[in-house]
């Protein structure tokens, strides 16, 4: 006999009423609107300095699809990761259960998403960029890191940042429909991800004495720094004639920049500090991400 679970329940009736299928609901071959841009460009990490202001309008636009095929590219990367700790997390469990079946249900959609971002970067003919190699490799023994509270707030750093700048993104019409399009899919499939998600880090919090609490504070700065710092990948400037040392180092030390990052994080770092998971003595890593002012 399974015990109730109201969250999870509401969960799977969601899933069932509101769900789409990328496959059929974009238009994948509409081409893209001309004079459109890939992402709000108030939003781009070079917009402000002086390396922005070098760049004409059509260079502009350009860079603008390369950052928003970029932050698409290290989401399907995050996604990747994020199924393997749902995987993880159910093998052994109970099938019944509606959490079992309410994260099987979640490594389903992160599935189309990943595919759904994929056939964007084609659409948009900009490269896969993702995160840098060495990012790449700190994912594979980072998973095994990722437990309890510590895996369900990395979780949401990867997913409440981004969430909040594809909703401001779908309401601006100079963005290009694809773009808002598959924002608009993420956002309505990830809000059930993140309530689950949320619950499941107050649970674990609950149950953590002070070493595990210490030790998923570290994990979890250390996730959020890598996370933030890495969802512009350095070869997006070179698309536009830039030196990608040159400018990544303008980026980190534009506060405008610095500011929408923030800006990003503004909804997820309270409910992280309320459970405990931003430790005093990580704040200078906390800053390093962006995320805490």
């Amino acid at each position: 006999m399974t015990v109730a679970d109201p969250l999870a329940d509401r969960l799977l009736r969601s899933t069932a009423r509101q769900s789409y299928d990328p496959e059929v609901d974009i238009d994948w071959d509409a081409p893209l609107v001309p004079g459109l841009w890939g992402m709000q460009p108030e939003r781009m990490s070079l917009y402000g300095t002086p390396l922005w202001d070098s760049l004409d309008d059509d260079q502009r636009r350009t860079l603008s699809c390369h950052e928003a095929g970029s932050m698409a590219s290290v989401g399907i990367w995050f996604e990747v990761v994020l199924m393997q700790l749902l995987l993880r997390d159910v093998y052994g469990a109970d099938p019944r259960d509606p959490r079992t079946q309410f994260a099987l249900t979640e490594v389903g959609d992160e599935t189309r998403h990943a595919v759904m971002f994929a056939r964007a970067l084609s659409t948009m003919g900009v490269p896969a960029y993702g995160p840098r190699q060495k990012v790449r490799s700190l994912g594979r023994f980072g998973q095994l890191a990722l437990r309890g509270a510590g895996a369900f707030a990395a979780v949401l750093i990867g997913e409440e940042p981004v969430d909040r700048w594809q909703r401001d993104l779908i309401r601006d019409e100079r963005v290009q429909p694809l773009v808002r399009m598959t924002s608009r899919i993420h956002v309505t499939e990830e809000a059930r991800h993140v309530s689950f998600a949320r619950d499941e880090l107050a649970k674990a919090a609950r149950r953590m004495g002070r070493t595990e609490r210490a030790a998923q504070q570290l994990v979890t700065a250390q996730v959020a720094y890598v996370a933030m710092r890495s969802l512009v990948h350095p070869d997006v400037y070179a698309a536009v004639g830039l030196d990608p040392h040159e400018a990544r180092g303008a980026a980190l030390g534009n506060e405008h920049y610095r500011a929408t990052i923030a800006w990003m994080g503004e909804k997820v770092m309270p409910f992280l500090d309320e459970h405990g998971m931003v430790g005093r003595s990580q704040l200078k890593t906390w800053r390093a991400s962006f995320l805490l002012p």
